[in-house]
């Protein structure tokens, strides 16, 4: 497992009974976790919290604030700087789990010496993004489905003063817009994406991960470059296992690049209180 260890202003304090705490730049929140399925040992260290969401027996959830907090605060990995607003479906407009990818990306485009245009897909508020450009990718070209989570992209990008960078931020179905790309001869010397279990694009277009992450991979193999960097993907879908998407890769790209080499597995977060690890999804991924 990869753990996304070198926070400052971001750590899990405690996990279990399905929930984690956590401090964001010392704002305490207790969200529902479905992996934290141990029992809590330290119940007392829960009761001072700032934020608290409340899922629902009938789906979904609100959340309950102990005290007024502002409508956005920033946290910071590195040299980054991210927005984190607590939404009506649970989440803060970051995974911070995703640190131990960006320093992959970081280092490998760093270490490349080479200009480099990225594809970001699924982007979600960009901290891949964010990651690529501040690490001197040459393009990246930022794609989700969803116009509102674009906008606190490019928020993001302010926050981290990436505006003198060659970043176009596309609101579109990801599928459709590789598809053209392939269709006008378009390039990439790096993919990445973070699909989710289920989804639907701006035209309704549908997305069901086992059914068309396959379909999906293959149409990005038709927009790389002839010096590929490398491909990643991202899973928090449930019943999907790190070995089904090496599988994918060493099917796909590694038949196609054989001189490349696949990994994939777990990442992770440390708990403060104790010596545990909170699972937090898949990566798997070919790099020259």
């Amino acid at each position: 497992m990869r753990l996304s260890n070198e926070w400052k202003s971001y750590k899990i304090i405690d996990a279990g009974n399905g929930e984690k705490l956590e401090s964001w730049d010392g704002i305490i929140l207790r969200r529902p976790d479905p992996q934290a399925i141990w029992p809590i040992q330290n119940s007392y260290i829960w009761q001072e919290v700032d934020g608290f969401y409340h899922r629902s027996s009938k789906g979904g959830g609100q959340w309950e604030f102990r005290k007024k907090l502002p409508e956005y605060w920033t946290v910071q990995y590195k040299e980054l700087t991210f927005k984190v607003s607590p939404t009506n479906f649970k989440h803060t407009g970051l995974f911070p789990e995703q640190a131990v990818n960006w320093d992959y990306m970081i280092e490998k485009i760093r270490n490349s010496k080479r200009p480099v245009k990225v594809l970001n897909l699924f982007a979600y508020t960009g901290g891949a993004t964010m990651a690529c450009a501040a690490a001197g990718a040459s393009e990246v070209v930022h794609v989700d489905a969803s116009k509102g989570m674009t906008e606190w992209a490019k928020e993001n990008m302010h926050l981290s003063h990436l505006e003198d960078h060659k970043i176009r931020f596309i609101v579109e179905d990801c599928l459709k817009f590789v598809e053209r790309e392939a269709r006008r001869g378009n390039q990439y010397d790096v993919i990445i994406m973070d699909p989710p279990s289920y989804g639907r694009g701006p035209n309704g277009e549908v997305w069901k991960f086992e059914h068309n992450i396959f379909h999906l991979i293959q149409a990005c193999m038709k927009i790389l470059s002839d010096n590929p960097l490398f491909f990643l993907i991202n899973s928090y879908t449930t019943g999907i296992s790190a070995t089904v998407l090496e599988n994918i890769l060493k099917t796909t790209m590694l038949q196609a690049y054989p001189n490349g080499k696949v990994e994939a597995g777990e990442i992770g977060l440390p708990i403060e209180t104790n010596s545990l690890v909170l699972p937090c999804g898949i990566y798997g991924r070919w790099e020259m």
